[in-house]
């Protein structure tokens, strides 16, 4: 059985809060990175159907601050997935609510989610159908690096 990117693509939105701000205002990278981190494991437990964990994080690359009031939109989608490993790209957009402007990119990562069976073990997913020629790029790219990985490091989630 494969599945679609789009048929786990997950999208959270959330208005940033006082308590997860430093003193500036500025919304702490932690606090943005567990919301990217639930948005992964949701499009993730939707491809694989089961439980998934999160066993590495990458590639977070913050492209602007996020403030109190803004509106967070995390779009998680997959980009490749192994035997029992699935790599989501996060695309975290900021909205300020306060003006009449398109929402803009605030940082994107990579986050490779494992489903883990009813014994506590890895087991196997779905695989992947990159439809639209920016999945298909994707799903290339992102592949090699994963073929890279697994000879660097033969202990490596598949």
């Amino acid at each position: 059985m494969q599945r679609t990117v789009s048929y786990s693509r997950t999208i959270l939105s959330q208005i940033m809060q006082v308590s997860m701000a430093n003193s500036t205002g500025n919304i702490h990278g932690g606090e943005i990175m567990k919301i990217m981190d639930t948005a992964a494991g949701a499009a993730a437990k939707r491809h694989a159907r089961c439980s998934v964990v999160t066993a590495r994080v990458d590639e977070l690359e913050f492209m602007t601050p996020v403030h109190v009031g803004d509106l967070l939109i995390c779009t998680a989608e997959l980009t490749f997935v192994g035997r029992t490993s699935m790599e989501v790209l996060v695309t975290v957009e900021v909205e300020n609510l306060q003006v009449e402007a398109p929402p803009t990119v605030a940082l994107t990562g990579y986050f490779t989610m494992v489903a883990i069976g009813p014994d506590g073990k890895p087991k196997p997913v779905p695989g992947l159908i990159p439809e639209t020629p920016a999945e298909k790029r994707r799903y290339e790219e992102r592949k090699k690096i994963y073929l890279q990985r697994k000879r660097t490091a033969p202990s490596a989630p598949q």
